[in-house]
Formats: C-alpha cells, sequence, structure tokens
C-alpha cells in the first residue's frame, strides 16, 4: 500500500511566498520532466486564452484531469511558458514522503490540504491565492492519479466551493474583480516500442505469480490472463474462491465484499448510494483521526491500519475501467493497464519513454459568487466536466494508435 494516509497529527503548509527559487526551478524542472519522468516532448495550445485572463487581472483557477503522476510538475511548466508561476494544492501526505520533497514542493508553489477531514486553513488559503490573483491556483478536481489517460473521473465539489468563495471576496474589492476558471486537458502518447516496454513488467507479474514467462503470447491475451490471475486471487483472498460471471460484475462484487463491511462498522451501513470515491473518503476521514490523535491501543492501530490497506484495495479495483481494453484499445491504454497492474503489485511504475504530452486550455468560466441552492450538482462543476471531457476526447493521434489494429 502507498503511504497516502498520514496517522500523525495534521499541520498546515501554507503557501510559500517567495519568489527567489521559483528562478532555480523553472529550469531544473523541465530538466525533471524530461531526464526522471519520460516526458520528452509537449505541445501547448490555447495558451493565449489563459494569458487573456492573466492580462485582465483575473483570479485564475487551473483544473487539470489527472491521469498520470507526474502531471504536477508537467502542469507547473506552465509558468513558464506564461511567465507567471503557479500555487499547486497537494495533498498533505505527499510533503510527508520525506524533508526534502516537502521542502521542494513548497518552494515549487504548492501548499497542503488535509483528505482526512475539513481542512479549512486550506480552503482559505486557496481562496486567498484567487482574490490576489498575482498567481494562478492549480486544483486537480480529480483528487487521485486515474490512470485512464482518455477517460475523466468523477470531480470533487470542493473546486467549486473555493472558486465560488474566492469569486464573492474579489466582486466586494473596489473595484470589483472576477474568478475564472480554465480546465485544462492533458493526454500522453507513448512514442516507444510497446512490447518491448511492457515484457520485463508481465515477465516479472508472471513470476510473481509463480507462472513461467509467456513473452511468445500474444500480447492482449498475456495482459488479459495476467489481469485475471491478480483479481483471482483477491477474489479468494475476501470471497473464499474465484468467481464467475464479467469481468465487470466480478469488480463490483470484490469491490462491495471489501467496503460494506466497512461501512458497517465505521458508517452505520453500506453506502452504495455514493460513488466509491465518497465512499473512500468518508471511511478514511472516520478511521484515521483518532490514529493522528494517538487515542488508539497499539493493537486498535494495527487493526486500523488493516481497514485502511482494505480501503485502498478498493481504490484500486474502482481504478480498473472493466472494458478498458475492449476493441481495438490504444497504445496508451494498454500501457496504463500494465502501468496499474505493476503500481499495485510494488506500489511503484517504472518510468517508460518516450511520452508525448499534449496540454490544451479551455475557454474562461467565469465564477459566479452566487450560492447556488437546490441544484443536485454544481453548474461549474458540470461546466468544468464538459469542457474537460470534450477536450479529451478532441485530442488524438494522426493516425490509428492501438497495437491491436492489425490484428
Amino acid at each position: 500500500m502507498q503511504n497516502v494516509v498520514i496517522d500523525k497529527p495534521y499541520q498546515f503548509i501554507p503557501p510559500y511566498p517567495g519568489t527567489f527559487w521559483l528562478r532555480f526551478l523553472r529550469y531544473w524542472v523541465p530538466y525533471h520532466v524530461h531526464k526522471h519522468l519520460g516526458v520528452e516532448q509537449i505541445e501547448w495550445r490555447y495558451l493565449d486564452r489563459l494569458r487573456a485572463s492573466l492580462q485582465a487581472g483575473h483570479g485564475v483557477l487551473l483544473t487539470p484531469n489527472h491521469c498520470r503522476p507526474c502531471d504536477p510538475p508537467v502542469v507547473g511548466l506552465i509558468g513558464k511558458e506564461t511567465e507567471c508561476p503557479t500555487f499547486v494544492l497537494a495533498s498533505w501526505h505527499l510533503f510527508m514522503q520525506s524533508r526534502f520533497q516537502g521542502w521542494l514542493m513548497r518552494r515549487a508553489g504548492a501548499f497542503s490540504i488535509y483528505r482526512e477531514g475539513l481542512d479549512r486553513e486550506a480552503l482559505r488559503a486557496a481562496s486567498a491565492v484567487l482574490v490576489d490573483g498575482r498567481r494562478p491556483l492549480v486544483v486537480f478536481p480529480e483528487g487521485i492519479v486515474s490512470r485512464t489517460n482518455d477517460r475523466l473521473g468523477v470531480l470533487q465539489d470542493g473546486t467549486a466551493f473555493i472558486a465560488r468563495t474566492a469569486a464573492r471576496l474579489r466582486a466586494r474589492l473596489n473595484p470589483p474583480g472576477k474568478v475564472v476558471v480554465h480546465p485544462l486537458a492533458l493526454k500522453y502518447f507513448f512514442l516507444g516500442d510497446l512490447q518491448r516496454a511492457v515484457d520485463p513488467v508481465l515477465c516479472e507479474i508472471e513470476k510473481r505469480l509463480s507462472w513461467q514467462t509467456r513473452s511468445h503470447r500474444p500480447l492482449r491475451e498475456r495482459i488479459c490472463a495476467v489481469g485475471e490471475g491478480l483479481l483471482a486471487l483477491k477474489e479468494i483472498e475476501y470471497l473464499g474462491k474465484a468467481q464467475a460471471g464479467s469481468h465487470a460484475d466480478r469488480l463490483h462484487h470484490l469491490l462491495e465484499a471489501v467496503l460494506q463491511p466497512l461501512e458497517k462498522e465505521w458508517l452505520n451501513g453500506p453506502q452504495g448510494d455514493q460513488g466509491v470515491i465518497e465512499r473512500i473518503k468518508r471511511l478514511r476521514i472516520a478511521i484515521v483521526p483518532d490514529m493522528a490523535a494517538n487515542k488508539v491501543t497499539p493493537e486498535e492501530r494495527a487493526r486500523r491500519w488493516r481497514h485502511l490497506a482494505d480501503v485502498y484495495l478498493a481504490q484500486q479495483l474502482n481504478s480498473y475501467p472493466p472494458d478498458y481494453l475492449d476493441g481495438l484499445p490504444s497504445t496508451e491504454r494498454v500501457l496504463e493497464t500494465v502501468e496499474r497492474f505493476e503500481e499495485d503489485l510494488t506500489d511503484e511504475a517504472r518510468v517508460h519513454r518516450p511520452l508525448r504530452v499534449i496540454i490544451q486550455v479551455g475557454e474562461a468560466i467565469e465564477v459566479s459568487p452566487e450560492k447556488v441552492r437546490g441544484a443536485s450538482e454544481d453548474p461549474l462543476m458540470v461546466q468544468i466536466r464538459e469542457q474537460l471531457a470534450t477536450m479529451i476526447a478532441a485530442v488524438t493521434p494522426p493516425v490509428t494508435n492501438s497495437p491491436f489494429a492489425s490484428a
């Protein structure tokens, strides 16, 4: 399990106001993105939209999709392109991985938000960045890395709360100011040899399953077999035996078998009417605070960590769209699936290069300062989601990009 939950008292890490280190980072980050993250080509589209909002003095909120772990530094490069660095809202656990990482993230413009509770300090700071208006604010509304390059996950409503709070405050200025949202669509393309890239990963996973390596088998058959094997092992662990039925039904059944017992204990009953990400968030909020406050015995702490591992498994299961390899899946879908296998088994996926990313800036969405009443979903989130989904779908490779196109 990745270290996404920290069982220590939360301390807010505020935005770093200085700009001295940004002069160094504007040269180091491109090198890091290229050398260590495998992103060797970057194409920007419609940057003029963002430049126009900055020149108008608006408070600017950037809302990218979050399909790969390298997204934050890639998006950060927009500061070099526009001569205007950004602030980024980032999960607190990222600052806790090491002192150096926490130090570097803050100098690069990141400040923390606590996902296991209501973080009023972070919300106030985020709104203040937009009210100040000198630097754009980046918020990843999906909240987690999806590893689905051409699909958009569920967006979190906190994005609209931040934007509307800032819009109300800006409307009171003399003269009044505006807050606008620019969705950012990121889409990556793998330019290397897919078979050569994924074969070592699949060989290692097959050995881990005590299978003979299957490099001689067709790639699609091999990936599906590995996925079937990994799913069956989890079904045996949680359900007693491998299950029958469609892949989608089996994933759903296993997901409910993991979540429902936890919800019965921690949330007074199943929460099936909520989305999976919201259910995971509620469970963590219920489980973690007493651990962080050191109010539990060592035995209870160990039990809660087991429950958090189950919650993490639910998050992993939810990240596998059942139909992602149907039809003629793109090179990127195949690569993402293998990367997800490796990350779920080892907590880290190796970097595959070279990657090309296209970053498209969406049209400005002016944020109304008025509270939304009676709507099942905030209209601002609807606009953000529709723009992102449309832009992601529109960015396609110039030729067919499926390794199975000739099959």
